[in-house]
Protein backbone atom coordinates (compact mmCIF):
# COMPACT_ATOMS: atom_id res chain seq x y z
CA UNK A 1 0.00 0.00 0.00
CA UNK A 2 1.37 3.21 -0.93
CA UNK A 3 1.75 6.09 1.65
CA UNK A 4 0.37 9.23 0.56
CA UNK A 5 0.07 11.46 3.45
CA UNK A 6 1.72 11.84 6.73
CA UNK A 7 0.29 14.78 9.40
CA UNK A 8 1.76 15.69 12.09
CA UNK A 9 -1.26 15.54 14.93
CA UNK A 10 1.30 16.61 17.61
CA UNK A 11 4.93 16.87 18.43
CA UNK A 12 4.90 13.25 19.25
CA UNK A 13 2.47 11.49 16.98
CA UNK A 14 1.19 11.65 13.19
CA UNK A 15 -2.00 10.60 10.97
CA UNK A 16 -0.80 7.81 8.41
CA UNK A 17 -2.76 8.18 5.20
CA UNK A 18 -2.88 4.74 2.68
CA UNK A 19 -4.13 5.18 -0.78
CA UNK A 20 -5.29 8.32 0.43
CA UNK A 21 -7.10 7.67 3.03
CA UNK A 22 -6.60 7.51 6.89
CA UNK A 23 -4.78 4.58 8.21
CA UNK A 24 -4.05 5.08 11.26
CA UNK A 25 -1.40 7.21 14.06
CA UNK A 26 1.83 6.12 15.02
CA UNK A 27 4.47 7.90 17.21
CA UNK A 28 8.01 9.61 15.60
CA UNK A 29 9.73 6.40 16.75
CA UNK A 30 7.29 3.62 14.77
CA UNK A 31 7.73 5.98 11.77
CA UNK A 32 11.21 5.47 11.35
CA UNK A 33 10.36 2.04 12.49
CA UNK A 34 8.27 0.83 9.94
CA UNK A 35 10.02 3.62 7.52
CA UNK A 36 6.87 5.85 6.97
CA UNK A 37 7.82 8.15 4.12
CA UNK A 38 5.36 9.74 1.62
CA UNK A 39 5.31 7.91 -1.88
CA UNK A 40 6.95 5.04 0.16
CA UNK A 41 5.17 1.54 0.13
CA UNK A 42 3.66 -0.12 3.44
CA UNK A 43 4.44 -3.37 2.75
CA UNK A 44 1.80 -5.71 3.89
CA UNK A 45 3.27 -7.39 6.54
CA UNK A 46 4.44 -4.31 8.43
CA UNK A 47 0.45 -2.96 8.07
CA UNK A 48 -0.58 -6.26 9.68
CA UNK A 49 1.68 -5.64 12.89
CA UNK A 50 0.67 -2.16 13.26
CA UNK A 51 -2.64 -3.56 13.17
CA UNK A 52 -2.57 -6.55 14.93
CA UNK A 53 -0.12 -5.71 17.53
CA UNK A 54 1.08 -1.93 17.69
CA UNK A 55 -2.51 -0.40 18.13
CA UNK A 56 -4.18 -3.10 19.75
CA UNK A 57 -1.88 -2.77 22.49
CA UNK A 58 -1.72 0.72 22.88
CA UNK A 59 -6.19 1.51 22.56
CA UNK A 60 -6.23 -1.59 25.58
CA UNK A 61 -3.75 0.67 27.59
CA UNK A 62 -5.69 3.77 26.82
CA UNK A 63 -9.08 2.33 27.70
CA UNK A 64 -7.12 0.45 30.91
CA UNK A 65 -6.30 3.94 31.90
CA UNK A 66 -9.36 5.76 31.11
CA UNK A 67 -11.42 2.90 33.86
CA UNK A 68 -8.92 3.83 36.61
CA UNK A 69 -10.20 7.22 37.03
CA UNK A 70 -13.95 6.85 36.60
CA UNK A 71 -16.94 3.94 34.76
CA UNK A 72 -17.61 4.05 31.67
CA UNK A 73 -20.54 2.59 29.34
CA UNK A 74 -19.28 0.70 26.15
CA UNK A 75 -20.57 3.68 23.97
CA UNK A 76 -18.77 6.36 26.29
CA UNK A 77 -15.52 3.85 25.75
CA UNK A 78 -15.77 3.74 21.89
CA UNK A 79 -16.89 7.26 21.27
CA UNK A 80 -13.10 8.43 23.90
CA UNK A 81 -11.12 5.92 21.83
CA UNK A 82 -12.36 7.30 18.44
CA UNK A 83 -11.26 10.87 19.44
CA UNK A 84 -7.91 9.36 19.73
CA UNK A 85 -7.92 8.01 16.19
CA UNK A 86 -8.00 4.36 16.26
CA UNK A 87 -9.02 2.18 13.87
CA UNK A 88 -12.88 0.38 14.82
CA UNK A 89 -11.45 -2.85 14.25
CA UNK A 90 -8.68 -2.06 17.29
CA UNK A 91 -11.28 -0.35 19.24
CA UNK A 92 -13.41 -3.35 19.38
CA UNK A 93 -10.68 -5.29 20.08
CA UNK A 94 -10.12 -3.19 23.35
CA UNK A 95 -13.69 -3.29 23.91
CA UNK A 96 -13.81 -6.88 23.92
CA UNK A 97 -10.87 -7.36 26.26
CA UNK A 98 -11.68 -4.47 28.81
CA UNK A 99 -15.40 -6.39 28.64
CA UNK A 100 -13.99 -9.85 29.22
CA UNK A 101 -12.67 -8.46 32.78
CA UNK A 102 -15.86 -7.01 33.49
CA UNK A 103 -13.91 -3.29 33.40
CA UNK A 104 -17.34 -2.19 31.20
CA UNK A 105 -20.46 -3.67 32.07
CA UNK A 106 -23.16 -1.36 31.15
CA UNK A 107 -25.85 -3.05 33.50
CA UNK A 108 -23.25 -2.67 36.76
CA UNK A 109 -22.81 1.02 35.41
CA UNK A 110 -26.49 1.87 34.85
CA UNK A 111 -27.72 0.50 38.58
CA UNK A 112 -24.89 2.29 40.22
CA UNK A 113 -26.37 5.34 38.54
CA UNK A 114 -30.22 5.15 39.04
CA UNK A 115 -28.62 4.09 43.13
CA UNK A 116 -26.43 7.76 43.34
CA UNK A 117 -29.57 9.76 41.60
CA UNK A 118 -32.67 7.73 43.14
CA UNK A 119 -33.18 11.02 45.37
CA UNK A 120 -32.44 13.78 43.11
CA UNK A 121 -33.29 13.20 39.51
CA UNK A 122 -36.82 12.12 38.44
CA UNK A 123 -37.18 8.72 37.18
CA UNK A 124 -37.41 10.30 33.38
CA UNK A 125 -34.18 11.97 33.74
CA UNK A 126 -32.59 9.52 34.50
CA UNK A 127 -33.69 7.34 31.76
CA UNK A 128 -32.96 9.67 29.75
CA UNK A 129 -29.43 10.57 30.77
CA UNK A 130 -28.51 6.72 30.52
CA UNK A 131 -29.89 6.60 26.90
CA UNK A 132 -27.94 9.63 25.87
CA UNK A 133 -24.71 7.78 27.55
CA UNK A 134 -25.83 4.87 25.17
CA UNK A 135 -27.65 2.23 27.82
CA UNK A 136 -29.68 0.42 25.47
CA UNK A 137 -33.66 -0.10 26.51
CA UNK A 138 -33.38 -3.48 27.31
CA UNK A 139 -30.39 -2.83 30.01
CA UNK A 140 -32.06 -0.14 31.57
CA UNK A 141 -35.35 -2.36 32.22
CA UNK A 142 -32.86 -4.82 33.55
CA UNK A 143 -31.28 -2.23 35.69
CA UNK A 144 -34.76 -0.75 37.43
CA UNK A 145 -35.58 -4.39 37.97
CA UNK A 146 -32.31 -5.04 39.46
CA UNK A 147 -32.09 -1.62 41.52
CA UNK A 148 -35.80 -1.91 42.80
CA UNK A 149 -34.76 -5.66 43.86
CA UNK A 150 -31.73 -4.28 46.24
CA UNK A 151 -34.45 -2.15 47.78
CA UNK A 152 -34.26 0.80 45.70
CA UNK A 153 -37.43 3.64 45.81
CA UNK A 154 -38.19 6.55 44.44
CA UNK A 155 -40.67 9.66 45.97
CA UNK A 156 -40.65 11.94 43.27
CA UNK A 157 -43.64 14.28 44.87
CA UNK A 158 -40.97 14.59 47.82
CA UNK A 159 -38.24 15.35 45.48
CA UNK A 160 -40.47 18.24 43.76
CA UNK A 161 -41.71 19.27 47.50
CA UNK A 162 -37.64 20.24 48.36
CA UNK A 163 -37.39 21.85 45.08
CA UNK A 164 -40.41 24.14 46.01
CA UNK A 165 -39.18 24.70 49.20
CA UNK A 166 -35.84 25.90 48.30
CA UNK A 167 -37.41 28.23 45.71
CA UNK A 168 -39.36 29.43 48.57
CA UNK A 169 -42.89 28.50 46.90
CA UNK A 170 -45.92 29.42 48.14
CA UNK A 171 -49.74 28.63 46.51
CA UNK A 172 -50.93 31.73 48.41
CA UNK A 173 -48.72 34.09 47.33
CA UNK A 174 -47.50 32.92 43.77
CA UNK A 175 -48.76 35.14 40.53
CA UNK A 176 -49.87 33.18 37.66
CA UNK A 177 -46.51 34.06 35.91
CA UNK A 178 -44.59 32.78 38.68
CA UNK A 179 -46.87 29.38 39.01
CA UNK A 180 -46.03 28.77 35.28
CA UNK A 181 -42.40 29.42 35.21
CA UNK A 182 -42.20 27.22 38.14
CA UNK A 183 -44.32 24.48 36.91
CA UNK A 184 -42.30 24.53 33.84
CA UNK A 185 -39.14 24.13 35.53
CA UNK A 186 -40.41 20.85 37.28
CA UNK A 187 -41.27 19.62 33.65
CA UNK A 188 -37.55 20.02 32.64
CA UNK A 189 -36.58 17.98 35.39
CA UNK A 190 -38.69 15.10 34.20
CA UNK A 191 -41.53 15.20 37.33
CA UNK A 192 -45.43 14.37 35.61
CA UNK A 193 -47.97 17.03 35.34
CA UNK A 194 -49.84 15.09 38.06
CA UNK A 195 -47.02 15.25 40.40
CA UNK A 196 -46.24 18.83 40.30
CA UNK A 197 -49.69 20.32 40.48
CA UNK A 198 -50.56 17.97 43.62
CA UNK A 199 -47.58 18.95 45.28
CA UNK A 200 -47.89 22.58 44.29
CA UNK A 201 -51.51 22.81 44.86
CA UNK A 202 -50.88 21.18 48.62
CA UNK A 203 -47.50 22.77 49.54
CA UNK A 204 -46.34 19.19 50.88
CA UNK A 205 -43.95 20.05 53.95
CA UNK A 206 -40.96 17.67 52.87
CA UNK A 207 -40.95 16.68 56.56
CA UNK A 208 -44.57 15.12 56.14
CA UNK A 209 -43.57 13.03 53.00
Amino acid sequence: MKITAVEELSKSRSKVYLDGEFAFVLYKGELRLYHIQVGQELSEADRNEVMTKVLPKRAKLRAMNLLKSREYTEKQLHDKLRLDFYPEEVIQEALGYVAGYRYTDDLRYAVTYITDHENTRSRMRIEHDLLAKGISGDVLEKAWEEWEGLGGTQDEEAMIAKLLEKKNYNPENTDPKEYRRIYAFLMRKGFSGDSIRKVMKTKLDIRQI
